[in-house]
């Protein structure tokens, strides 16, 4: 008669309201930058300088600006893997059995969503972030930075999950 509801499992949650958060978090720091502070005009704002600026840069490629896509197919394709990585990723959150786990995932689902939709609204990803004074070379922003921290707790989650076993 009636179907029974599925409930979302609570490491699942976790992982969903991160990556909420993240993609919330990426998207109004870009609009903030692209709309309100003059950024784009300017291309850099000094914050802590040497260490840490605004500076604008549209990176047409995937992180650290590797694999420029400049044609549309090609955006298209990165925006096909983005979501494809994301797809399974929401799979492997829903059936995650760790809080820390499902967190990781959806910050990593959070940034690939954030810069699939500046890839589809902009044709390349707003990036923002400079930290060059500290020796950092490359700008980013909200969802990179999620991305990379996402990637790190996962792989620390794995190994030290590994060696309870």
């Amino acid at each position: 008669m009636f179907a029974r509801r599925r409930r979302l499992p609570a490491p699942a949650l976790a992982g969903l309201l991160s990556a909420l958060a993240i993609l919330a978090a990426d998207q109004a720091s870009k609009a903030w930058i692209l709309y309100r502070s003059g950024l784009p005009e300017v291309q850099q704002i000094p914050v802590i300088d040497p260490w840490f600026n605004l500076t604008m840069v549209w990176n047409a490629g995937i992180s650290f600006g590797l694999f420029a896509a400049d044609s549309l197919w090609q955006r298209l394709i990165l925006v096909g893997i983005s979501l494809a990585v994301a797809g399974v990723l929401a799979v492997w959150m829903w059936r995650s059995e760790r809080a820390l786990q499902a967190c990781a995932f959806g910050l990593i689902i959070g940034g690939a969503v954030g810069n699939v939709i500046d890839r589809l609204a902009y044709g390349a990803v707003a990036d923002f972030l400079d930290f060059s004074g500290l020796y950092f070379p490359w700008v980013f922003n909200v969802a990179d930075a999620a991305i990379s921290i996402g990637v790190a707790v996962m792989l620390a989650d794995l190994v030290f999950n590994e060696r309870r076993r």
